[in-house]
């Protein structure tokens, strides 16, 4: 299994709205992959910006490929992003989850 780690920032007073905007793109598109194995967001407000970090687990790179395309270490943005003023780290990292303790479904 791989996990792939993105972040971006946006104004905190636009997090609400981002939020919504990530999950209606972000892990919508993720969901409709096959070999995706589901998605968790989690954000924190410093300093007048909400971080937003999503991490998304698959199969294998193939199906990160069909998601991300033949460059999976960039971020996939959306044209609606502009809106919210994100700041999106143009690089996402990918993990080999070797071993999973948690009792929560991934």
């Amino acid at each position: 299994m791989i996990a792939r780690t993105w972040h971006g920032i946006v104004p905190a007073g636009k997090a609400g709205a981002f939020e919504k905007h990530l999950i209606a793109t972000g892990v919508n598109d993720t969901k409709s992959i096959p070999g995706n194995l589901g998605s968790y967001i989690y954000h924190q407000t410093q300093d007048g910006f909400e971080h937003f970090f999503m991490i998304s687990y698959w199969k294998d790179f193939e199906a990160i490929k069909a998601f991300a395309g033949p460059k999976p270490q960039i971020a996939v943005t959306y044209p609606g992003d502009s809106e919210f003023e994100l700041i999106s780290d143009p690089i996402v990292l990918h993990h080999e989850v070797s071993r999973i303790t948690a009792d929560f479904p991934i």
